[in-house]
């Protein structure tokens, strides 16, 4: 596709500084800590150089080998490491490298910078790489560790790094640049005039009535459906959205939360509204694979009962919806859920659900959605890795859908954003950012950081759409520090006020060009969506010569008469 072979002609311009950690080649075990009763050794069996490090000894999941590092508050980092299991118990085994941060304040959290699952003793060795962003508070000192098999897997590890990335400046350089040849394409006008019509009496109006790019957002779907107290949040998704996503409303467990009771009708009811508003829906999701969020009746099933539960599932629910969804999220945060996969020990059953769903409809646009890949880089890499496998299936796949959910008082780095959808797009299929927020108790710097989420994901070029997971304190899961409105009558905070801006000022097109000025011909860069042109002679709008026409990836050719 064009849109992905764009991104070969841009660099993007991330810092990286020197690496924070000391003996990262494992040379030694200078600086490394590997408390009683974890046993660390060197070994000549090495991923590069002489040595690695030889783990045992451990009791718990957690524990490994850990270094202090000198981390400052709000900045961004990269991680990477290379792990190898001697042994794996005949079971698959996750490895983590993880942050512990101890506060000025003495409180203590714990992030995971990178991690990989499903890893077995034939896989040799993994490569860890992520990232993290420092929380916004006085840190007193912060640990990194390596972590994740079970206590009595031994594994050996090389190669670590920890990096500061990002702060460039020029970052609004490249990403206006993207917005300017991927976003827009050429109106070229030509005006005709009769001899008795003077330049100067004409003016052109290029004016854009609709956005094609999907600005979207996710809804609740019974404040939507509500008629009685919730027509300001109705009137407000469909003045300012084209596309939406039923939240919850989609998913198995609320579709079905006892078994053989399925209710697909609030869903249906917010569906149909949408589509005579005239916004485009996604399906989110078919399955979700992380535990906590499988109903409990499904939790009884196994084997060929359960498989037929989910088969079941998916050709019903896909012949509800058939013609009134453009996507399907198939099974959602798969790399962070194994569900399905471990209650029938079966590692290629992320494929088969996609399978099952291609052929219940072979013309829907099928996704992968995942979290951690964006706006955390814990799982980028394994993302990239997921969506290869499943595209070299032939089971559908059209997209990868990435959730953006930064963290508290999180500023978005444009340079990180832009560097891990690169990796993503290398698997060479189309990006949607399928879930969207930033959070700040301070309104101002909630705008300042949704401009930074928004200009990366919208400049970059194998983005397709981009989703809001909510906008309404009201009806968001992070509450009025994540509100683009807020209150009963939805008053814009600055947060949305930015968005407007951006989505309905900045990138929109609404010139006025005069012929005296631009003589007869002339050429508009337009952003790509629906348009009038007016044609307006000695300050009146000559309605009967109004044009409208839609401009797409490609130039566009319109002529006009002037004839008075």
């Amino acid at each position: 596709m064009a849109m992905l072979h764009a991104a070969a002609f841009l660099c993007l311009l991330v810092s990286v500084r020197g690496d924070l950690l000391h003996s990262a080649g494992f040379e030694s075990l200078a600086h490394w800590d590997c408390w009683s009763p974890v046993h660390c050794e060197l070994t000549t069996t090495a991923h590069s150089g002489h040595h690695a490090v030889k783990v045992t000894g451990r009791q718990e999941n957690w524990q490994g080998p850990s270094q202090y590092v000198s981390v400052q508050p709000g900045h961004q980092y990269h991680v990477t490491g290379y792990v190898k299991l001697l042994n794996d118990n005949g079971h698959a085994q996750s490895v983590k490298m993880t942050l512990d941060y101890h506060f000025a304040d003495d409180t203590e959290d714990y992030a995971t910078a990178a991690s990989v699952s499903n890893v077995h003793v034939r896989d040799g060795w993994v490569h860890l790489t992520g990232g993290f962003t420092a929380p916004s508070k006085a840190l007193k000192q912060t640990r990194i560790y390596f972590e994740g098999p079970q206590p009595s897997v031994t594994f050996l590890v090389d190669d670590a790094s920890v990096t500061q990335v990002g702060g460039q400046t020029s970052w609004r350089n490249v990403t206006d640049h993207v917005i300017e040849q991927m976003r827009k394409s050429n109106i070229h006008i030509h005006v005709t005039r009769s001899q008795d019509v003077e330049q100067a009496d004409v003016q052109i109006h290029v004016v854009q009535k609709k956005k094609s790019f999907p600005f979207g957002t996710a809804l609740n779907v019974h404040k939507y459906n509500d008629n009685v107290a919730n027509g300001k949040y109705r009137d407000f998704i469909h003045n300012h959205f084209n596309w939406a996503v039923p939240g919850n409303a989609l998913k198995w467990y609320a579709i079905e939360s006892h078994q053989g009771q399925r209710n697909f009708q609030p869903a249906l009811d917010m569906i149909h509204r949408l589509h005579s508003r005239g916004l485009k829906v996604r399906g989110h999701n078919l399955i979700w694979s992380v535990e906590k969020y499988v109903q409990g009746w499904v939790k009884q099933l196994t084997g060929d009962t359960l498989r037929h539960a989910v088969q079941h599932h998916i050709q019903e629910t896909m012949n509800v919806t058939r013609g009134m969804l453009e996507h399907w999220d198939v099974n959602n945060e798969n790399l962070h859920g194994h569900w399905f996969e471990e209650r029938l020990h079966d590692n290629n059953y992320n494929i088969e659900v996609f399978r099952i769903a291609h052929n219940a409809d072979p013309t829907m646009k099928l996704f992968l959605n995942e979290y951690n890949v964006v706006a955390n880089g814990e799982k980028t890499n394994a993302y990239l890795a997921q969506a290869k496998q499943v595209k070299a299936a032939n089971v559908g796949l059209y997209g990868i859908g990435v959730q953006c959910h930064f963290g508290e008082e999180q500023n978005p780095d444009p340079d990180t954003i832009k560097a891990r959808l690169d990796t993503l797009a290398a698997a060479g299929l189309p990006i949607w950012v399928t879930e969207l927020d930033v959070i700040a108790q301070d309104e101002n710097k909630r705008a300042d950081f949704l401009e930074h989420a928004l200009r990366a994901l919208y400049g970059h070029p194998a983005v397709e759409g981009i989703l809001l997971w909510g906008f309404w304190d009201q009806a968001h899961w992070r509450g009025e520090k994540a509100s683009l409105v807020k209150g009963d009558n939805l008053e814009l905070t600055a947060a949305g006020r930015r968005f407007l801006d951006l989505v309905e000022n900045q990138w929109m097109t609404d010139e006025t060009h005069v012929l005296s000025q631009s003589r007869d011909t002339f050429t508009v860069r337009g952003f790509h969506g629906d348009y009038e042109l007016h044609v307006i002679y000695k300050g009146h709008d000559l309605t009967n010569l109004k044009k409208t026409f839609t401009l797409g990836k490609e130039n566009l050719i319109v002529k006009l008469t002037v004839d008075v």
